[in-house]
């Protein structure tokens, strides 16, 4: 199998290329798979060109059809105005409308601030999703502070396991569970930062509604 990893970072070293990588890293950790990692800053003026002229320069060739042949597919963009890079856009808009059709793809992106952390859904998943690829349920947005913080590790580790048991082979084994797979969940349904405990004590509705009623 191959795994194919998009990092739309314009500098050297790259937090998106960070980001990318440890996304990578955690799906090869459920999943036996070749891994090629396409920086688009490389292909910059190949993707000009080929808007230009019609004709993909060999080396954007040699990315468009690894993108088009791969089992898996991480895509990571940096935030700019509140969307993905022009640079990533562009590079998608010269992928063939077919090729990643019922693809699993992994979404991230990074930022300097946590009040782009929607961009994931507001952008990036309605642009794959227009692609017709199976967009995994957890994407990845990390803003600066985000660095270094316990909860990030687990939101890794749970896309990781999605992708990877995305691309398990029918029939083959899938991705096994990790602990960080799942959020624990409170007893209506939310998604807590707390593991739950046995004994939860049961307020039943009536009861809470005649503790707000005025005396």
């Amino acid at each position: 199998m191959k795994l194919i990893v998009v990092s739309a970072g314009l500098s050297s070293p790259s937090s998106t290329r960070l980001l990318a990588d440890r996304l990578a890293a955690a799906t090869l950790g459920h999943v036996d798979a070749d891994l090629e990692v396409i920086e688009l800053r490389e292909l910059a003026t190949e993707i000009g060109r080929h808007f230009v002229t019609g004709f993909p320069p060999a080396r954007l060739a040699a990315a468009l059809d690894a993108v088009a042949a791969a089992d898996g597919l991480i895509a990571v963009t940096p935030v700019f105005a509140a969307s993905y890079s022009g640079l990533f856009k562009s590079f998608f808009d010269l992928i063939d409308k077919d090729a990643l059709t019922a693809k699993p793809v992994l979404l991230g992106a990074t930022g300097g601030t946590a009040r782009h952390s929607l961009v994931t859904e507001h952008a990036l998943r309605p642009l794959f999703t227009y692609l017709r690829a199976v967009v995994l349920p957890t994407a990845v947005y990390v803003a600066s502070e985000d660095w270094g913080e316990e909860g990030l590790e687990q939101r890794i580790a749970r896309a990781g396991a999605e992708l990877a048991r995305a691309m398990a082979p029918a029939g083959g084994e899938a991705a096994p569970d990790v602990d960080t797979a799942v959020a624990p969940r409170s007893l209506t349904g939310a998604i807590t930062s707390v593991e739950p405990v046995d004994g939860f004590a049961v307020v039943p509705f009536e009861q809470r509604l005649a503790a707000l009623r005025v005396e």
